[in-house]
């Protein structure tokens, strides 16, 4: 981890005018490390679409940013419990989604200050968890959920056309 990157980190709520930068992060992040990681994985028009579509998710759930030296270098979103487009498979629990880091800024420790303040906000709601899913195969980025004391849940699985993802959850209580 980049002390130095994460010492300059400032963490806020996305703004209407972030939406564009976020947007773009999460394609290029996404489709970059899946290209090196786990190369036949193909994001399609539809979800790079999807990914770029902030706005209507600012209305259903907390989206955080992390700026470097004024630059959005990273983002996560938190949907509450029942929030339209949340993965949540169990009542009182909230859904973290679209954990990414600018490509310049991977591997830095950007990862860390955005689930941890993710963990603040659950706290505040009340929450009994936070649930996560994990693209099947993605094993670097579940080993990151794990070392924050994510647990694996298999009931909590989806199952998609074009993509398996496996389910975490961190309890909160």
């Amino acid at each position: 981890m980049s002390t130095d990157v994460t010492n300059r980190v400032i963490l806020r709520e996305a703004r209407p005018e972030d939406d564009k930068v976020i947007g773009d992060l999460l394609v290029e992040a996404y489709t970059t490390q899946y290209a090196r990681l786990m190369p036949e994985v193909v994001y399609s028009e539809e979800r790079k679409a999807f990914l770029r579509d902030i706005a209507s998710r600012r209305n259903a759930c907390t989206i955080l940013v992390a700026e470097v030296d004024g630059e959005i270098a990273g983002t996560v979103a938190l949907y509450p419990p029942d929030a339209p487009g949340s993965e949540a498979w169990l009542p009182r629990t909230a859904d973290l989604r679209a954990l990414a880091t600018s490509v310049r800024f991977q591997g830095q420790g950007l990862a860390q200050p955005l689930l941890a303040e993710t963990e603040v906000i659950a706290k505040r709601w009340g929450v009994d968890a936070i649930s996560l899913h994990v693209r099947r195969g993605a094993k670097g980025v579940a080993r990151m959920y794990e070392r924050r004391g994510y647990q694996r849940v298999p009931e909590g699985d989806l199952e998609r056309p074009d993509v398996y993802l496996e389910a975490y959850l961190l309890p909160m209580k």
